[in-house]
């Protein structure tokens, strides 16, 4: 055998060598998750341990959450509102309001049905037909408050 083919012949070994550790491996690890999937949970209680209390509890209140700390829907309010302070660049355009021109510190209505508003520091609201209920939700954050009108939000809003 020549030096050439006593290498090749060790490369192709160590090859093997470590295909069947990997093998071996996965068997050894299909095995132990096996185990633990048979295995009983020691803390877990078992489905016969639910008492009636507990069907009773479900009974009586269906949610995870209590009322008092449930969102309201989309459905449930009128719309959501977010301030925009710089000026709002529609399509390559700056957008003024029609009324008295202001180009910033808008404040951005998303109604029920999806269409958008923008309300101007005087109080002037005129619709937005360049933008949507999608580009509303990807820059608005999380509502952190519900308000009962229109003028307690513009309020929190500082308008």
């Amino acid at each position: 055998m020549t030096m050439k083919e006593t290498r090749m012949f060790r490369i192709f070994r160590r090859r093997v060598r470590a295909d069947r550790e990997f093998r071996d491996a996965q068997r050894e690890i299909q095995a132990l998750l096996r185990m633990h999937t048979e295995m009983p949970w020691p803390d877990a209680p078992g489905p016969a341990a639910a008492t009636a209390q507990d069907a009773a509890d479900a009974a009586l209140n269906p949610d995870f959450l209590p009322p008092e700390f449930r969102a309201p829907s989309r459905q449930d309010v009128a719309g959501f509102m977010m301030r925009w302070d710089q000026p709002l660049v529609i399509d390559g355009e700056v957008r003024e309001c029609p009324a008295c021109g202001a180009y910033r510190n808008w404040v951005v209505l998303c109604l029920r049905d999806d269409s958008l508003w923008l309300r101007c520091r005087a109080g002037h609201t005129a619709r937005e037909p360049g933008l949507d209920a999608a580009w509303y939700n990807r820059h608005s954050g999380p509502a952190d408050h519900w308000h009962p009108t229109l003028e307690d939000g513009l309020r929190h809003l500082g308008h």
